[in-house]
């Protein structure tokens, strides 16, 4: 699997495995892949698996190959929807580039080292493309811990350093454990981290983002707050659960995942309306968020639009963007997964991806560009 030179030809390998044994699992996906050589590759995995063993897996399989990858709340793969899967993307040697660079210890980021580390990753992605012709697109692939309440800061940071280079990313998940998550980056799974590779290639590719909600006309204010924890303890001046609850629900509902994932909060920013998803309801009455949130922050109830018809739409887009698509890389919320259950469409939703070549995972976050958002469907478009 070392990267070389040859046509432009080779498509995006794709594989997932469910064997148990993590090296039963990464000797079924390096059989599924074929003998194309890569330039680099994303791993998704379910949290199920032994990480040091997936890693040692992973590494007598990928020698001398760029892997970044991370843990997941559940995998997109060519059945659509999927779950406790080693899923495996590898980008062709003879059309792509992929250098990388990991954070390994967000609680002591640094923004300055962080922008200078970018540029010089920046510099080199350029210079190593050039074997690839004169016409090469770049784009920022981004991996971070979805429990380390960093992501704000890191992907503003990130996106400053790289300019006009697009970023686009997930954070990692655990299954809805939310105990650890980690991120796979020189060979080992490592939690506290954050991963950034440029993918630098002549085809063309499109960062995109869209969600499948709309504001209400239920409005409320954060009246209190710790916002290191992103913990709400007050909306409208009531305990934030209740007034949450009062405000989205009906008689009867009980406030969990699912009804989360049905009414998210939304914020107005930069004109547009973007979700700030609720994590978990607390016992004191708080509510916790994925997202960064601060005292006298206005939240709008968020409902949902016709998200096939949204999607269909989105797809069609795509295809005016890029031509015949490869591949789709998603970063898909795991509440979007969770709120396509509960409506009984999620067959359809993984019928939608399958036909439009959609793989990569669920997600505790997104980021697009300089934003980490939540509960949307974003991702990374490459054309044949």
């Amino acid at each position: 699997m070392t990267a070389v030179s040859a046509t432009l030809e080779s498509g995006i390998a794709f594989a997932a495995s469910h064997a148990d044994d993590p090296f039963e699992a990464m000797d079924d996906v390096i059989t599924q892949l074929g003998a194309t050589p890569l330039a680099g590759a994303l791993v998704f995995c379910s949290q199920r698996y032994d990480r040091d063993k997936l890693s040692r897996a992973i590494n007598r399989r990928t020698e001398g190959l760029t892997v970044i990858g991370c843990t997941s709340s559940g995998e997109v793969t060519e059945a659509g929807y999927d779950h406790d899967s080693l899923t495996v993307i590898g980008f062709p040697a003879d059309s792509f580039q992929m250098v990388s660079h990991c954070f390994t210890d967000l609680d002591n980021f640094d923004p300055d080292q962080a922008r200078e580390a970018v540029r010089n990753l920046a510099a080199i992605a350029q210079r190593d493309s050039k074997a690839l012709g004169d016409q090469v697109n770049h784009v920022a692939l981004f991996l971070v811990d979805g429990l380390s309440h960093r992501e704000e800061i890191l992907t503003m940071t990130i996106q400053d350093a790289l300019n006009d280079i697009p970023l686009i990313g997930g954070s990692s998940g655990d299954d809805l454990a939310f105990r650890q998550t980690a991120i796979f980056h020189g060979g080992q799974f490592r939690p506290r981290a954050a991963v950034v590779a440029i993918l630098s290639s002549p085809k063309p590719m499109h960062v995109f983002k869209a969600q499948h909600y709309a504001p209400s006309d239920r409005k409320m204010v954060i009246t209190g707050a710790t916002p290191h924890e992103r913990i709400v303890t007050e909306i409208n001046a009531e305990p934030a659960a209740e007034e949450y609850l009062r405000l989205a629900g009906h008689a009867g509902e009980a406030l969990g995942m699912q009804f989360f994932a049905a009414h998210p909060p939304m914020v107005r920013a930069g004109g547009e309306y973007h979700v700030r998803s609720i994590q978990c309801a607390n016992p004191d009455g708080s509510l916790t968020f994925y997202c960064a949130i601060d005292v006298g922050l206005v939240l709008t109830v968020g409902e949902p639009v016709n998200r096939i018809a949204g999607m269909e739409k989105l797809f069609a887009d795509i295809g005016e963007r890029v031509g015949q698509v490869d591949r789709i890389i998603a970063f898909d919320c795991v509440l979007n997964r969770i709120d396509a259950e509960q409506r009984q469409i999620a067959r359809d939703v993984s019928k939608l991806y399958v036909r439009n070549r959609v793989v990569g995972f669920n997600t505790y976050g997104e980021q697009y560009h300089a934003l980490h958002v939540n509960q949307t469907f974003s991702g990374l478009a490459i054309g044949k």
